[in-house]
């Protein structure tokens, strides 16, 4: 096992035995499903939105996961007075972007936010990652079209020089960078893509390992692949049967997770930013 397996191993633990508090200002879609997987990773999940409330919530809180999926102004400000108590108090906040691109409210919502609060880790799609950079990329909704991994890396180094956060591209492989180094993650199964919300549970997911560790390119690393494995192996029990039955199979999946469930099930390389025909910092 290399040292940067035994450090996701040691991460999987690290959470199953803190049990940490991930607040999620996530969206209405998604919030049902957000709160089961968390629980059967073995994390705590609260959902919290009214303003009078978000900064106490955020400050005691492992990790703020904020999610713009339905969005509206008056909850974009609680997110941001949530957002600046986290900072304040020395607790990771996390981005998804969803649908970034897709109408000038979201797009401008998730810069916003970018503004004036400090993302530790941000995780899109490519469309979406892409949109916040200022290119034009295609995207249905809060869809977007399949890229490749190495498309996909250049922009995720760029997203991370740009905001100083580590940046994850989602898809067929994921991607994840830190602005000088990235990893691609292969795993998952093309079912996830079949259910609603599989995409901001996976956020949410990232964010119960970044309460646990400091490291955000480490601690989300860990999440993609550990996600990745858990959907495999769900894929593996369920893929005649459907997405119903593979998003049942993909909690339990979850809540099975141990040190050792990544082997066969998903595997991480890791490359430079000249791999991706950038400039190193």
């Amino acid at each position: 096992m290399s040292t940067l397996e035994q450090d996701i191993a040691a991460l999987l633990t690290k959470v199953q035995k803190a049990r940490p508090l991930v607040h999620n200002m996530t969206n209405v879609v998604v919030t049902n499903f957000t709160a089961n997987g968390l629980l059967a990773l073995g994390a705590s999940p609260v959902m919290a939105y009214a303003r009078e409330e978000v900064a106490d919530m955020a400050k005691v809180a492992g990790a703020l996961v904020l999610n713009i999926g339905t969005l509206s102004t008056e909850q974009v400000d609680a997110m941001i007075i949530a957002g600046k108590s986290a900072n304040l108090h020395g607790v990771p906040v996390l981005l998804d972007p969803v649908g970034a691109g897709a109408t000038r409210l979201r797009t401008e919502s998730a810069q916003r936010i970018l503004r004036e609060v400090k993302i530790a880790l941000i995780r899109g799609n490519a469309s979406e990652i892409a949109n916040l950079v200022g290119e034009v990329s295609e995207i249905k909704g809060v869809d977007a079209a399949e890229s490749s991994a190495g498309a996909n890396a250049e922009i995720a180094l760029r997203a991370a020089r740009q905001f100083n956060a580590v940046v994850a591209i989602t898809g067929k492989e994921d991607v994840i960078a830190d602005g000088a180094n990235y990893r691609i993650i292969s795993g998952g199964d093309v079912l996830l893509t079949q259910v609603t919300g599989a995409g901001c549970l996976l956020t949410s997911v990232l964010g119960a390992f970044a309460a646990v560790e400091r490291d955000m390119m480490l601690a989300g690393t860990a999440g993609l692949a550990y996600y990745g494995a858990a959907a495999a192996r769900a894929a593996e029990r369920t893929a005649p049967l459907g997405p119903g039955s593979f998003q049942v199979a993909f909690l339990d999946e979850l809540a099975k997770l141990h040190p050792h469930s990544v082997k066969g099930y998903a595997a991480i390389a890791e490359a430079s930013s000249m791999a991706a025909g950038g400039e190193s910092r």
